[in-house]
């Protein structure tokens, strides 16, 4: 008589046959904690099974595994197993064309959820609107000669950048005078030298500081290189 489903016997059996793999009791403690069931009344449950012939077992050395009876499992034969092979192989297609579509489908998410909502559409929409009115406002004004910029805050302007072109300039040498009094002696190539200390020219992040001073208005003292 087959143990109930719900007993310690039932739940251990039908672990067991579920696995069909070799098991000794701690495996199939460890399993079966979700149960409540304690190792005693695990191993208990498997000794009953056993020696009832609902399970079978082999003992290696003090150690029991125990292991479902095959005589209950229908083996299929070569014909059966060709034709699973097959069934198999089509599966598997049918999950890589799923996959594929699956795929597909998240890329066509990902660009919606890109997209724009027609709430941020029209915000935008509006705040460009407003923009181009600006401008529109600055050229009018503009075109009518009216002065944007009074002479004394140009006047500000130029003086500042003036003075950044000067403290950049007056930097640049000081660090040519002190870099090339350290490597004047130094054994290490300047090149490699600057490589290993992370240094950086002007040149090098694409800089030029004549780029800057053609910037300074005619008219102003321009500082020298």
């Amino acid at each position: 008589m087959a143990p109930k489903s719900d007993s310690a016997e039932g739940i251990v059996l039908n672990f067991v046959n579920e696995q069909n793999r070799p098991l000794n009791s701690q495996v199939v403690a460890d399993f079966l904690q979700k149960f409540n069931l304690k190792k005693t009344a695990i191993q208990k449950a498997l000794d009953s099974l056993a020696d009832s012939g609902k399970i079978t077992f082999k003992e290696y050395g003090k150690q029991k595994i125990y292991l479902a009876r095959q005589d209950q499992f229908q083996i299929p034969n070569t014909e059966e197993l060709n034709q699973m092979k097959e069934e198999n192989a089509k599966l598997q297609e049918l999950v890589d064309e799923q996959k594929k579509e699956n795929s597909q489908l998240e890329g066509e998410i990902k660009s919606l959820q890109s997209n724009l909502t027609l709430d941020e559409i029209l915000s935008n929409d509006a705040k460009l609107r407003k923009q181009v009115e600006e401008m529109e406002g600055r050229l009018t004004k503009l075109r009518e000669g009216i002065t944007l910029v009074s002479p004394e805050e140009r006047k500000v302007v130029e003086k500042t950048f003036s003075d950044a072109i000067n403290h950049w300039k007056k930097r640049r040498r000081m660090f040519k005078d002190v870099w090339d009094a350290i490597t004047e002696n130094s054994p290490k190539n300047p090149n490699e030298f600057k490589e290993e200390l992370g240094v950086e020219y002007d040149e090098d992040i694409g800089v030029s500081l004549q780029t800057y001073l053609n910037l300074v208005p005619h008219g102003t003292k321009r500082p020298r290189l």
